[in-house]
């Protein structure tokens, strides 16, 4: 699924800013992925906006005809962007892992790999396994089939791309969590260490 962003200063100006993309889009050779990327990397974010999600070109448009016509579409978020809006983090519980997760940040993103480090190095003393490994889809337990495996990762998870938001801006005014990422949500609002929040999500997930 890509997304196709759209802004504008009114309600009015939005939809005609999608009419006028749907028809550009009907039209355009360019693929589907290069239009999103257009509308995000080369125009400004104004108050009213609006996402449309679609697998390709037929559903992207049809979500912008359903904008620009101000009909409800399961492919169309819009809304009103705040300036006083402050950000929270929500960490899940388990469940939203997935066989080599996190595997291309550990490539790209020097903050999210030097964050892993870190937390393999508080869980080592509490498993058996390599959180990078598990990571990189390697290892008898990058199946994450295992609760005393899952929960940590997922934890650890949490934690990297926490550090990889406020390394670019992004910092939380509040933390919130469900089971592991309850753990993780107390490491980042600083209530406890991460030594001590890696230690409360092993052994818990032993438990």
């Amino acid at each position: 699924a890509v997304p196709w962003v759209v802004s504008a200063r009114g309600g009015v100006a939005l939809a005609a800013q999608a009419g006028r993309l749907a028809g550009f889009a009907e039209e355009s050779s360019a693929g589907v992925g290069e239009i999103g990327w257009s509308l995000v990397g080369s125009r400004s974010a104004l108050e009213h906006r609006a996402v449309v999600v679609a697998e390709d070109r037929a559903g992207a448009v049809a979500g912008l005809r359903a904008l620009a016509a101000g009909e409800p579409s399961a492919q169309v978020v819009s809304g009103l962007a705040r300036a006083d809006a402050e950000v929270v983090l929500v960490f899940p519980g388990q469940g939203s892992q997935w066989r080599g997760m996190g595997r291309e940040l550990l490539e790209s993103s020097p903050v999210f790999a030097a964050a892993v480090g870190e937390c393999e190095r508080a869980l080592a003393p509490h498993v058996e396994w390599s959180l990078t490994e598990v990571l990189r889809g390697e290892g008898p337990e990058a199946g994450l089939e295992r609760v005393d495996v899952v929960q940590p990762v997922l934890f650890a998870m949490m934690v990297a791309l926490s550090r990889v938001w406020e390394s670019l801006g992004v910092r939380p005014a509040a933390v919130v969590g469900h089971s592991q990422g309850e753990i993780a949500a107390a490491h980042v609002a600083g209530a406890l260490s991460l030594e001590d929040a890696a230690r409360v999500v092993a052994l818990r997930s032993r438990a």
